[in-house]
Protein backbone atom coordinates (compact mmCIF):
# COMPACT_ATOMS: atom_id res chain seq x y z
CA UNK A 1 0.00 0.00 0.00
CA UNK A 2 1.42 3.49 -0.66
CA UNK A 3 1.24 6.29 2.23
CA UNK A 4 -2.19 7.50 1.18
CA UNK A 5 -3.97 4.54 1.45
CA UNK A 6 -2.13 4.14 4.91
CA UNK A 7 -3.81 7.01 6.14
CA UNK A 8 -7.18 6.58 4.89
CA UNK A 9 -7.18 3.01 6.35
CA UNK A 10 -6.06 4.81 9.32
CA UNK A 11 -8.67 7.38 8.90
CA UNK A 12 -11.37 4.77 8.21
CA UNK A 13 -10.00 3.24 12.00
CA UNK A 14 -10.21 6.46 13.65
CA UNK A 15 -14.32 6.89 12.62
CA UNK A 16 -15.04 3.52 14.00
CA UNK A 17 -12.83 4.25 17.06
CA UNK A 18 -15.22 7.72 17.67
CA UNK A 19 -18.09 6.00 16.84
CA UNK A 20 -17.51 3.59 19.77
CA UNK A 21 -15.88 5.93 22.18
CA UNK A 22 -19.60 7.79 21.47
CA UNK A 23 -21.23 5.02 22.47
CA UNK A 24 -19.26 4.14 25.68
CA UNK A 25 -20.34 7.76 26.54
CA UNK A 26 -23.64 6.71 26.26
CA UNK A 27 -23.91 4.25 28.13
CA UNK A 28 -21.39 6.79 30.94
CA UNK A 29 -24.35 8.81 30.76
CA UNK A 30 -26.38 5.86 31.69
CA UNK A 31 -24.25 4.88 34.61
CA UNK A 32 -23.86 8.18 36.21
CA UNK A 33 -27.92 8.47 36.33
CA UNK A 34 -28.18 5.20 38.20
CA UNK A 35 -25.24 6.64 40.86
CA UNK A 36 -27.19 9.57 41.52
CA UNK A 37 -30.35 7.82 42.03
CA UNK A 38 -28.36 5.72 44.66
CA UNK A 39 -26.24 8.05 45.78
CA UNK A 40 -23.22 5.88 45.13
CA UNK A 41 -19.63 7.73 44.55
CA UNK A 42 -18.28 8.45 40.79
CA UNK A 43 -15.05 7.11 41.88
CA UNK A 44 -14.27 3.09 42.05
CA UNK A 45 -10.69 1.99 42.39
CA UNK A 46 -10.91 -1.47 42.08
CA UNK A 47 -13.08 -1.14 38.38
CA UNK A 48 -10.77 1.34 37.35
CA UNK A 49 -7.94 -1.80 38.31
CA UNK A 50 -9.99 -4.70 36.58
CA UNK A 51 -10.37 -2.61 33.28
CA UNK A 52 -6.55 -1.79 32.73
CA UNK A 53 -5.68 -5.00 33.98
CA UNK A 54 -7.97 -7.02 31.37
CA UNK A 55 -6.90 -4.55 28.73
CA UNK A 56 -3.31 -5.10 29.46
CA UNK A 57 -4.09 -8.56 29.11
CA UNK A 58 -5.88 -8.78 25.82
CA UNK A 59 -3.31 -6.17 24.24
CA UNK A 60 -1.12 -9.30 22.78
CA UNK A 61 1.98 -7.13 22.18
CA UNK A 62 4.18 -6.00 25.52
CA UNK A 63 5.02 -3.05 23.83
CA UNK A 64 2.11 -1.45 23.43
CA UNK A 65 0.92 -2.64 26.98
CA UNK A 66 1.60 0.61 28.48
CA UNK A 67 0.07 2.54 26.04
CA UNK A 68 -3.38 0.57 25.68
CA UNK A 69 -3.45 1.16 29.54
CA UNK A 70 -2.65 5.14 29.16
CA UNK A 71 -5.73 5.58 26.28
CA UNK A 72 -8.34 3.32 28.46
CA UNK A 73 -7.68 5.16 31.68
CA UNK A 74 -7.93 8.68 29.62
CA UNK A 75 -10.92 7.19 28.22
CA UNK A 76 -12.26 6.28 31.90
CA UNK A 77 -11.37 9.79 33.08
CA UNK A 78 -13.51 11.41 30.67
CA UNK A 79 -16.09 8.83 31.65
CA UNK A 80 -15.40 9.77 34.98
CA UNK A 81 -15.52 13.63 34.55
CA UNK A 82 -19.02 13.31 32.48
CA UNK A 83 -20.07 11.72 35.05
CA UNK A 84 -19.19 14.29 37.73
CA UNK A 85 -20.67 16.45 35.65
CA UNK A 86 -23.92 15.45 36.03
CA UNK A 87 -24.18 14.25 39.76
CA UNK A 88 -22.01 17.35 40.92
CA UNK A 89 -23.02 20.19 39.43
CA UNK A 90 -26.26 20.60 41.60
CA UNK A 91 -23.70 20.15 44.65
CA UNK A 92 -24.24 23.70 47.13
CA UNK A 93 -22.61 26.59 45.80
CA UNK A 94 -19.91 28.08 47.55
CA UNK A 95 -20.73 30.75 50.11
CA UNK A 96 -19.79 33.98 49.52
CA UNK A 97 -19.94 37.83 49.23
CA UNK A 98 -19.53 40.80 46.67
CA UNK A 99 -16.14 42.69 47.04
CA UNK A 100 -16.52 46.02 48.67
CA UNK A 101 -13.52 47.61 47.57
CA UNK A 102 -15.34 51.44 47.82
CA UNK A 103 -16.41 50.94 51.32
CA UNK A 104 -13.04 49.10 52.79
CA UNK A 105 -11.69 51.32 55.44
CA UNK A 106 -8.62 48.90 56.81
CA UNK A 107 -6.25 48.20 53.53
CA UNK A 108 -2.33 47.51 54.07
CA UNK A 109 0.26 45.97 52.18
CA UNK A 110 4.40 45.36 52.79
CA UNK A 111 7.21 48.31 52.58
CA UNK A 112 6.30 51.61 52.70
CA UNK A 113 5.54 54.73 50.76
CA UNK A 114 7.03 54.85 47.17
CA UNK A 115 6.81 51.03 46.89
CA UNK A 116 5.58 49.05 44.04
CA UNK A 117 2.76 47.64 46.46
CA UNK A 118 1.35 51.26 47.22
CA UNK A 119 0.90 51.52 43.36
CA UNK A 120 -0.63 48.19 43.38
CA UNK A 121 -2.77 49.01 46.52
CA UNK A 122 -3.42 52.65 45.00
CA UNK A 123 -4.70 51.14 41.48
CA UNK A 124 -7.64 49.49 43.65
CA UNK A 125 -8.13 51.66 46.45
CA UNK A 126 -7.48 55.04 45.15
CA UNK A 127 -5.92 57.65 47.68
CA UNK A 128 -7.17 56.30 50.91
CA UNK A 129 -5.12 55.95 53.73
CA UNK A 130 -3.19 52.57 53.63
CA UNK A 131 -1.09 50.37 56.32
CA UNK A 132 2.25 49.60 55.80
CA UNK A 133 3.74 46.39 57.15
CA UNK A 134 7.28 45.22 57.42
CA UNK A 135 6.94 41.60 56.07
CA UNK A 136 4.33 39.83 53.73
CA UNK A 137 3.29 37.42 57.41
CA UNK A 138 2.30 40.56 58.71
CA UNK A 139 0.33 41.35 55.88
CA UNK A 140 -1.57 38.02 56.07
CA UNK A 141 -2.04 38.03 59.87
CA UNK A 142 -3.72 41.14 59.87
CA UNK A 143 -6.25 39.72 57.15
CA UNK A 144 -6.77 36.79 58.59
CA UNK A 145 -7.49 37.90 61.65
CA UNK A 146 -9.47 41.00 60.27
CA UNK A 147 -7.15 43.45 60.91
CA UNK A 148 -7.19 44.29 57.53
CA UNK A 149 -10.25 44.13 55.15
CA UNK A 150 -8.02 43.60 51.87
CA UNK A 151 -4.45 43.46 52.11
CA UNK A 152 -2.14 43.64 48.72
CA UNK A 153 1.08 41.78 48.00
CA UNK A 154 2.78 40.88 44.72
CA UNK A 155 2.75 37.04 43.40
CA UNK A 156 4.72 37.44 40.08
CA UNK A 157 7.02 39.14 37.75
CA UNK A 158 7.52 39.00 34.03
CA UNK A 159 11.57 38.83 34.54
CA UNK A 160 12.16 37.20 37.73
CA UNK A 161 9.02 34.81 38.27
CA UNK A 162 7.12 33.79 41.27
CA UNK A 163 7.36 35.27 44.40
CA UNK A 164 7.93 32.53 46.15
CA UNK A 165 7.12 33.76 50.26
CA UNK A 166 3.80 35.17 48.68
CA UNK A 167 2.74 31.67 47.89
CA UNK A 168 4.22 29.47 50.94
CA UNK A 169 2.41 32.03 53.26
CA UNK A 170 -1.44 31.26 51.06
CA UNK A 171 -0.48 27.84 52.00
CA UNK A 172 0.02 28.84 55.49
CA UNK A 173 -3.12 31.29 56.07
CA UNK A 174 -6.79 30.86 55.56
CA UNK A 175 -7.59 33.80 53.15
CA UNK A 176 -8.53 34.61 49.47
CA UNK A 177 -7.74 36.12 46.19
CA UNK A 178 -10.67 38.67 45.12
CA UNK A 179 -8.91 40.74 42.81
CA UNK A 180 -5.57 41.09 40.77
CA UNK A 181 -3.65 44.14 38.95
CA UNK A 182 -0.35 44.33 37.01
CA UNK A 183 1.79 47.50 37.78
CA UNK A 184 4.78 48.14 35.41
CA UNK A 185 8.14 48.25 36.86
CA UNK A 186 10.90 50.75 36.13
CA UNK A 187 13.34 49.96 38.49
CA UNK A 188 16.37 52.33 39.00
CA UNK A 189 19.65 52.52 40.80
CA UNK A 190 19.48 55.26 43.67
CA UNK A 191 21.86 56.89 46.38
CA UNK A 192 21.90 59.58 49.21
CA UNK A 193 24.82 61.43 46.90
CA UNK A 194 25.74 61.88 43.45
CA UNK A 195 28.28 59.14 43.60
CA UNK A 196 29.86 56.97 40.37
CA UNK A 197 28.39 53.42 39.79
CA UNK A 198 31.99 52.32 40.46
CA UNK A 199 32.26 53.30 43.93
CA UNK A 200 28.90 51.71 45.14
CA UNK A 201 30.31 49.74 47.96
CA UNK A 202 26.70 47.78 48.01
CA UNK A 203 23.76 47.22 46.57
CA UNK A 204 20.40 46.91 48.59
CA UNK A 205 16.79 46.03 47.49
CA UNK A 206 13.80 42.81 47.74
CA UNK A 207 15.94 39.64 46.09
CA UNK A 208 13.34 39.94 43.20
CA UNK A 209 14.27 43.52 42.29
CA UNK A 210 18.39 42.25 42.07
CA UNK A 211 17.36 39.41 40.18
CA UNK A 212 14.67 41.77 37.53
CA UNK A 213 18.32 43.81 37.35
CA UNK A 214 21.08 40.78 37.51
CA UNK A 215 22.59 41.85 34.15
CA UNK A 216 22.98 45.40 34.86
CA UNK A 217 24.08 44.28 38.42
CA UNK A 218 26.78 41.98 37.05
CA UNK A 219 28.46 43.82 34.42
CA UNK A 220 29.13 46.50 37.12
CA UNK A 221 30.61 44.17 39.15
CA UNK A 222 28.24 45.61 41.97
CA UNK A 223 27.89 43.76 45.55
CA UNK A 224 24.09 43.27 46.36
CA UNK A 225 22.00 42.33 49.99
CA UNK A 226 18.60 40.97 50.08
CA UNK A 227 16.23 44.05 51.80
CA UNK A 228 12.75 43.20 53.09
CA UNK A 229 11.41 45.74 50.28
CA UNK A 230 13.04 48.31 47.15
CA UNK A 231 11.47 50.88 49.12
CA UNK A 232 12.32 50.54 52.70
CA UNK A 233 15.76 49.92 50.85
CA UNK A 234 16.00 53.35 49.76
CA UNK A 235 15.13 54.67 53.27
CA UNK A 236 17.53 52.90 54.85
CA UNK A 237 20.43 53.95 51.93
CA UNK A 238 19.04 57.57 53.28
CA UNK A 239 19.38 56.64 56.25
CA UNK A 240 23.01 55.90 55.57
CA UNK A 241 26.34 57.37 56.41
CA UNK A 242 26.82 58.72 53.16
CA UNK A 243 30.49 58.06 53.34
CA UNK A 244 29.52 54.05 53.06
CA UNK A 245 28.49 54.43 49.40
CA UNK A 246 25.37 52.21 49.60
CA UNK A 247 22.71 52.41 47.10
CA UNK A 248 19.38 50.66 46.35
CA UNK A 249 17.47 49.27 43.65
CA UNK A 250 13.69 50.98 43.58
CA UNK A 251 11.00 52.54 41.71
CA UNK A 252 12.10 56.44 40.10
CA UNK A 253 8.88 57.62 41.92
CA UNK A 254 10.41 56.27 45.20
CA UNK A 255 14.07 58.22 44.76
CA UNK A 256 12.50 61.01 43.54
CA UNK A 257 10.16 61.23 46.97
CA UNK A 258 12.88 60.39 49.14
CA UNK A 259 15.48 63.14 47.16
CA UNK A 260 17.90 60.47 46.27
CA UNK A 261 20.33 60.85 43.83
CA UNK A 262 19.79 58.79 40.51
CA UNK A 263 22.61 56.71 39.41
CA UNK A 264 21.34 54.92 36.55
CA UNK A 265 17.63 54.75 35.06
CA UNK A 266 16.22 51.66 33.27
CA UNK A 267 18.51 49.00 35.03
CA UNK A 268 15.99 46.10 34.88
CA UNK A 269 17.32 42.75 32.26
CA UNK A 270 14.09 43.47 30.20
CA UNK A 271 12.58 46.68 28.93
CA UNK A 272 9.03 45.20 29.69
CA UNK A 273 9.15 44.51 33.28
CA UNK A 274 5.50 43.98 34.89
CA UNK A 275 4.39 42.46 38.81
CA UNK A 276 1.51 40.92 39.51
CA UNK A 277 -0.38 42.00 42.70
CA UNK A 278 -2.98 39.82 44.39
CA UNK A 279 -5.59 41.70 46.90
CA UNK A 280 -6.35 39.06 49.56
CA UNK A 281 -9.68 38.62 51.70
CA UNK A 282 -10.19 37.02 54.90
CA UNK A 283 -13.80 35.85 53.02
CA UNK A 284 -14.50 34.31 49.62
CA UNK A 285 -15.66 37.26 47.64
CA UNK A 286 -16.63 36.82 43.79
CA UNK A 287 -16.94 40.24 41.77
CA UNK A 288 -19.68 39.66 38.85
CA UNK A 289 -16.61 40.19 36.46
CA UNK A 290 -14.85 37.06 37.78
CA UNK A 291 -12.93 35.11 34.96
CA UNK A 292 -10.46 32.96 36.85
CA UNK A 293 -9.97 30.88 39.79
CA UNK A 294 -7.43 29.71 41.72
CA UNK A 295 -6.90 26.93 43.69
CA UNK A 296 -4.08 24.84 45.61
CA UNK A 297 -4.15 21.15 45.56
CA UNK A 298 -1.83 17.94 45.98
CA UNK A 299 -1.51 15.15 43.62
CA UNK A 300 -0.37 11.62 44.49
CA UNK A 301 2.83 10.10 43.48
CA UNK A 302 1.73 7.76 40.80
CA UNK A 303 2.17 7.50 37.62
CA UNK A 304 0.45 10.00 35.31
CA UNK A 305 -1.77 12.00 38.01
CA UNK A 306 -0.26 15.12 37.06
CA UNK A 307 -1.78 14.19 33.11
CA UNK A 308 -4.90 12.96 34.75
CA UNK A 309 -5.66 15.97 36.56
CA UNK A 310 -4.88 18.36 33.48
CA UNK A 311 -7.24 16.03 31.99
CA UNK A 312 -10.21 17.40 33.51
CA UNK A 313 -9.55 20.90 32.75
CA UNK A 314 -8.96 20.43 29.34
CA UNK A 315 -11.89 18.20 28.72
CA UNK A 316 -14.16 21.01 30.59
CA UNK A 317 -12.81 22.90 28.04
CA UNK A 318 -10.82 25.64 31.25
CA UNK A 319 -7.73 27.29 29.79
CA UNK A 320 -4.95 26.43 32.16
CA UNK A 321 -3.47 30.29 32.89
CA UNK A 322 -0.77 29.37 35.82
CA UNK A 323 0.63 26.37 37.33
CA UNK A 324 3.07 26.45 39.71
CA UNK A 325 4.79 24.35 42.56
CA UNK A 326 6.27 24.84 46.02
CA UNK A 327 7.51 22.71 48.40
CA UNK A 328 5.52 21.50 51.75
CA UNK A 329 8.31 21.72 54.10
CA UNK A 330 7.49 18.87 56.17
CA UNK A 331 10.88 17.15 55.34
CA UNK A 332 9.30 15.57 52.44
CA UNK A 333 9.58 15.84 48.51
CA UNK A 334 5.91 16.82 48.14
CA UNK A 335 4.73 19.77 46.52
CA UNK A 336 1.65 21.82 46.54
CA UNK A 337 0.59 23.20 43.04
CA UNK A 338 -1.33 26.46 42.96
CA UNK A 339 -3.44 26.92 39.87
CA UNK A 340 -4.99 29.40 37.91
CA UNK A 341 -7.52 28.52 35.09
CA UNK A 342 -10.41 30.61 33.14
CA UNK A 343 -14.05 30.08 34.58
CA UNK A 344 -16.98 31.54 36.44
CA UNK A 345 -18.00 30.41 39.71
CA UNK A 346 -21.63 30.30 39.23
CA UNK A 347 -20.51 27.85 35.71
CA UNK A 348 -22.31 24.23 37.34
CA UNK A 349 -19.35 22.66 34.99
CA UNK A 350 -16.97 24.78 36.92
CA UNK A 351 -18.07 23.92 40.13
CA UNK A 352 -18.56 20.38 39.17
CA UNK A 353 -14.89 20.62 38.95
CA UNK A 354 -13.95 21.88 41.66
CA UNK A 355 -16.31 19.50 44.02
CA UNK A 356 -14.97 16.68 42.31
CA UNK A 357 -11.10 18.07 43.14
CA UNK A 358 -12.37 18.76 46.81
CA UNK A 359 -13.75 14.91 47.37
CA UNK A 360 -11.22 13.27 45.66
CA UNK A 361 -7.77 14.69 46.38
CA UNK A 362 -5.73 14.15 49.26
CA UNK A 363 -5.30 18.16 49.90
CA UNK A 364 -7.44 20.74 47.87
CA UNK A 365 -8.35 24.68 48.52
CA UNK A 366 -10.21 27.19 46.73
CA UNK A 367 -8.10 29.81 47.38
CA UNK A 368 -10.08 32.81 45.16
CA UNK A 369 -11.95 33.86 41.84
CA UNK A 370 -10.79 37.51 40.35
CA UNK A 371 -10.62 39.33 36.92
CA UNK A 372 -7.53 38.67 35.05
CA UNK A 373 -6.23 42.15 33.76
Amino acid sequence: MDLQQLRDGIDDIDSEILSLFMKRMDLCRGVAEYKKIHDMPVFQGGREQQVIDRIKALTGDCELENGTAALFTTIMDISKILQNRAILAGAPDYENTVPDFEGAVNIGCQGTAGANSETAARMIFGDRKLTFYHTFEDVFKAVQSGELDYGVLPVHNSTAGTVDSTFDLMAKYFVYTVREVTVEINHCLAAKTDIPVGEVSCVYSHRQALSQCSDYLTVNDLKTSDYGNTATAAEMVMASDPEEKKAAVCSVECAEKLGMHIIARNIADCSVNRTRFVCISRRLEVSPESDTISVMLRIPHTEGSLYRLLTKFYVNGMNIQRIENRPIRDGSFDVLFYMDFTGKLSDPAVKATLRDLEENLEYFRLLGTFREE
